[in-house]
């Protein structure tokens, strides 16, 4: 990866400039460039084996670009794992499933990356994943084991987890495909109020109803590209592109 274009703009917190990733002969970004300004949500659409999923993994180095540059917040992602590390530590990124350890806790959960990576002691981990409980809504399941609660229960103790780590941008990959329809609401309803607090998000999701609440921006991407880049209002009523059409003509008629 070079680093032959210009520092961002400070407005500027992620910027992609011409990704590639190749998996063997599968093509699953074709050279996508996205700027995300601080403070902004940004909502990703699109088919499955669209590239969504990808873009947000090269984002924090879970998957290895072929090609391409990454900045976050200024720093090049560059290939020294150094810095992987340090850019890593700046985002919170929530799962499809949400990859709690099954033998802690809620609070453990919560508390162990925070102790591990930040260097926190037992009390002040604690503390601010009480905090973070709190802003998810489930304070009293702190002591509870995973298997134990919903899955939205779940989904929420893993953005408490991502949230005690104080993140600059917070990625979310389908954050509600593995859910019952009846949970689906309090997962999106916690990522409404990060949104209306400031928080930089790019969320990968087939919610339509929270691209139209929440989106500053919405992408629609198809075979490794970027199809669409406009406002929740412009994408829903009035698409430029044929394809773009078509997903949302088949996908608004669920």
């Amino acid at each position: 990866m070079s680093n032959s274009y210009p520092i961002p703009g400070q407005d500027e917190i992620i910027v992609i400039k011409d990704l590639y990733k190749h998996f063997g002969d599968v093509r699953a970004l074709n050279g996508v460039s996205l700027t995300v300004k601080r403070g902004k949500v940004v909502v990703v659409i699109g088919p499955s084996g669209s590239g969504k999923s990808t873009m947000l993994r090269c984002i924090n180095n879970l998957e290895i670009p072929s090609g391409g540059d990454i900045w976050i917040d200024g720093q090049h992602l560059g290939e020294s794992q150094k810095e992987i590390n340090a850019i890593r530590a700046e985002i919170g990124m929530v799962f499809q499933l949400f990859n709690l350890f099954p033998h802690l806790t809620a609070l453990q959960n919560i508390t162990l990356a925070q102790r591990a990576v930040r260097r926190r002691s037992q009390d002040e981990a604690t503390e601010i994943a009480m905090q973070q409980l709190k802003r998810v809504g489930i304070p009293e399941k702190a002591d509870v084991y995973p298997t134990q609660l919903s899955g939205g229960q779940q989904q929420r103790v893993a953005i408490a987890r991502a949230l005690a780590m104080d993140p600059k941008i917070m990625l979310f990959d389908e954050p509600t495909s593995a859910l019952d329809p009846e949970m689906i609401k309090e997962v999106l309803d916690v990522m409404l109020d990060l949104a209306k607090e400031g928080m930089t998000m790019v969320c990968v999701t087939h919610e339509m109803g929270f691209a139209r609440a929440a989106a500053d921006q919405v992408i629609f991407m198809d075979e490794g590209l970027i199809v669409e880049h406009t406002t929740p209002y412009d994408l829903f009523n009035n698409p430029k592109e044929e394809r773009t059409k078509l997903f949302l003509s088949q996908i608004l008629q669920h």
